[in-house]
């Protein structure tokens, strides 16, 4: 049983874009805020998925590897599917798969592991306190258009705020005579 989700990908570097040291790739969902799981590689463990997966890449190329294949999914979603595999014991995988027509090919496989508790309190309250932040800078805009229309309009600031339906372009049009434009 699966669903189809969007799902935020951040890829992390330790060291340079060309010579990497570690490479983290976390996956985090909107619609569930205590979704978070991480692949965690560097050289060493690269060498044995390279192995496994017969890769014909080296580790300083994964990362574009990784967005690419990801890029591809997001572009060409007919052919190019990311399918994320979760476990019970709280391990997971995300496999690359090819759609070619007349079958499915496996392009690479990600380990991946459920994140500690408390990365995942973290990452919930730095996207609670974003939010919180783009909140006071829309309700300061929203302060300096009702300031700049109480200078030009008075009627008109008076008429939305007995009717704020008006405001949001959802209300009843008859009453009144502020009108959207």
């Amino acid at each position: 049983m699966g669903t189809l989700e969007a799902t935020k990908v951040k890829i992390l570097l330790l060291g340079e874009d060309s010579n990497p040291q570690s490479l983290r790739v976390e996956l985090a969902s909107e619609g569930d805020l205590f979704f978070h799981y991480m692949h965690v590689c560097n050289e060493d463990a690269f060498m044995k998925i390279q192995e496994q997966q017969k890769l014909m890449v080296e580790f300083q190329d994964y990362p574009n590897v990784l967005i690419r294949m990801l890029n591809s999914c997001i572009k060409e979603p007919h052919s190019h599917l990311a399918v994320f595999v979760m476990q019970a014991d709280g391990h997971a995988r995300l496999d690359f798969i090819q759609n070619m027509e007349y079958k499915f090919v496996e392009l690479l496989s990600c380990n991946f592991a459920r994140s500690p508790e408390d990365v995942v309190q973290h990452q919930i309250t730095y996207r609670y306190n974003a939010m919180k932040s783009r909140l006071a800078l829309m309700q300061a805009r929203l302060q300096d258009v009702n300031n700049l229309v109480k200078i030009k309009n008075p009627s008109l600031l008076l008429q939305l705020q007995k009717n704020p339906s008006l405001a949001y372009g959802s209300g009843n049009q008859s009453g009144g005579g502020a009108s959207r434009r």
